[in-house]
C-alpha cells in the first residue's frame, strides 16, 4: 500500500476485526477504501486499498496525512474511538453524510444517565467522579451489588462487580486505568434479562429493529452468545419507542444505534448504555441471518449519500445467534491450531464461521470483547434449532492453545 491515496475512496475509521465487513461491502461495490487505524497489525488492513497507521482519534493527523484527497464518504463501524473524527472529517471534506456531534454525549455514561432521565425512562442509582475518593464515598451509599466501570469505556474493559464497600477502592482504581478521562462510574446492578436493541433509522424512525439476549462468560461481563428473542408485540413496541426517543435526544436521525438494557423482574426495562453506531460482536451478521437485511450495506450507502432503505427490507424471519470464541485459559497463550473448523461450517443452520487468530498468534484470556479469537453464527426456524446448531458447532470447533510460561512472557 502506498501513500498515493485513491480519489473517490471511502475512508474507514478503524480496521479491527469488527470493521472487516465494511471493507468487504465497499469492495463488493468496487469502491476503493482507505483504512485508518493506529495498529500496524490491524486485521482489516489487508481488505483495504490503502492504509493509514494513525489513531482514529487524531483528526488533525489524519487530515494532514490525507492531504488533498477527495473522499466519496467517511464511515465508522463498531468503534467508539473514531466517532468524533467521523463528525469532524465529514465536515472538513463536505461529505454527503455528517455524523451528528450531539450523539457523542452517549459515550459518557454519566451524561447518558441524564438523557435517559430527561426522556422519562426508568433509571437506577449511580454516581460518577474523576476523584477516586469521591466516587468510593458516594458509591458506598448505593444499593449493592454495584458495577464499577470507566465512564468512557467500552468492550467490557475495566469493569468489576462489587458486593461490599471494602472492594470499592480496588475496583475504582482498576476502572480508572481504562478511562481516558480518569473518570469512574458506579452503578447499581440491575437484576433481569440482559438484552440489547439495535435500530437503523431513517428520518427518526426505525427501519430495522432487532432485540437480542446476551449470555455472558461465567464470572465476567464479557458476552459469549447473543441471540434474537421473541417478545410480545407490546413489549417490542415499547422498547422500540424508548430507543427511538433516545435516538432523537441524541440527534441520531439516520443511521444505526444500539442500546444495552435489562428487562427487570418488575417488568421495567432499564437502559444501561448507548452505542451511537453499528453494533460489534458480529451482530450485523445476526441481522442478516435472521432477517436477510444488510445493515453494513445500509451504512455504506448512507455514508455515500445514497438511498439505503432497500438494504433494510426483510426477506425472511428466523431466529439467529452468534457464539463468540475466546481462550479457555486464564493466562496468555499461543494458538497452536484450530480443530474442527471445516466440520463446523457444514453443520446445518451454521451461516458464518470467522477466525480472527491464526497459529502462532498471542492469545489473551477472554476477559474483554477485543480478546475474542473467532465466532460462528447460526439461524433456524426456532430458538431450539439455533441453539442445537451452535452447540454442535462449538463442540467441533476448538482452538488448541499452548499456555505461555512466565519466563516466556518476560523474554
Amino acid at each position: 500500500m502506498s501513500e498515493s491515496w485513491p480519489q473517490g475512496a471511502l475512508i474507514v475509521l478503524g480496521a479491527s476485526e469488527e470493521q472487516i465487513p465494511l471493507y468487504q461491502e465497499a469492495r463488493r461495490r468496487e469502491i476503493p477504501t482507505i483504512a485508518v487505524d493506529m495498529r500496524s497489525d490491524a486485521l482489516a488492513f489487508p481488505f483495504a486499498d490503502a492504509a493509514l497507521t494513525i489513531s482514529t482519534r487524531d483528526t488533525g493527523a489524519i487530515a494532514d496525512a490525507l492531504g488533498d484527497v477527495r473522499p466519496a464518504g467517511i464511515v465508522c463501524g463498531a468503534s467508539d474511538a473514531g466517532l468524533a473524527s467521523w463528525h469532524a472529517l465529514a465536515l472538513r471534506y463536505g461529505t454527503a453524510y455528517v455524523y451528528p456531534k450531539s450523539a457523542l454525549v452517549a459515550l459518557d455514561k454519566a451524561a447518558f444517565h441524564e438523557i435517559t432521565a430527561a426522556c422519562g425512562i426508568t433509571g437506577y442509582g449511580w454516581t460518577a467522579s474523576s476523584d477516586p475518593d469521591e466516587v468510593v464515598a458516594k458509591a458506598a451509599g448505593l444499593r449493592f451489588p454495584l458495577v464499577i466501570k470507566p465512564v468512557d469505556g467500552s468492550g467490557s474493559k475495566g469493569v468489576t462487580r462489587v458486593t461490599r464497600p471494602d472492594d470499592l477502592p480496588a475496583a475504582v482504581a482498576h476502572a480508572r486505568v481504562y478511562s481516558a478521562s480518569r473518570t469512574v462510574i458506579a452503578e447499581e446492578f440491575v437484576q433481569g434479562r440482559q438484552l440489547t436493541i439495535d435500530l437503523f433509522l431513517r428520518d427518526g424512525r426505525s427501519m430495522m429493529t432487532c432485540v437480542k439476549e446476551q449470555e455472558l462468560v461465567a464470572g465476567s461481563f464479557v458476552v459469549r452468545r447473543i441471540s434474537t428473542v421473541q417478545l410480545s408485540s407490546a413489549e417490542h413496541d415499547q422498547l422500540e419507542a424508548s430507543a427511538e426517543r433516545l435516538c432523537r435526544a441524541l440527534g441520531i436521525v439516520d443511521g444505526p444505534a444500539n442500546f444495552d438494557l435489562v428487562l427487570g423482574t418488575d417488568g421495567q426495562a432499564r437502559i444501561i448504555e448507548a452505542n451511537p453506531r453499528l453494533s460489534g460482536d458480529s451482530i450485523p451478521r445476526v441481522h442478516t441471518a435472521a432477517y436477510g437485511v444488510n445493515v453494513v450495506g445500509a451504512l455504506v450507502a448512507l455514508a455515500l449519500g445514497e438511498p439505503f432503505d432497500d438494504h433494510l427490507v426483510p426477506t425472511r424471519n428466523e431466529q439467529a445467534a452468534v457464539e463468540l470464541v475466546g481462550s479457555p485459559l486464564i493466562t496468555d497463550g499461543e494458538l497452536v491450531a484450530w480443530e474442527g473448523v471445516a466440520e463446523a461450517r457444514n453443520i446445518p443452520g451454521i451461516t458464518d464461521v470467522v477466525l480472527y487468530a491464526k497459529p502462532g498468534d498471542l492469545i489473551r484470556p477472554h476477559d474483554q470483547s477485543g480478546h475474542k479469537i473467532g465466532m460462528f453464527v447460526a439461524a433456524g426456524p426456532s430458538v431450539a434449532d439455533v441453539s442445537s446448531a451452535l452447540e454442535t458447532a462449538g463442540a467441533l470447533m476448538r482452538p488448541i492453545i499452548r499456555p505461555i510460561t512466565k519466563a516466556e512472557g518476560e523474554s
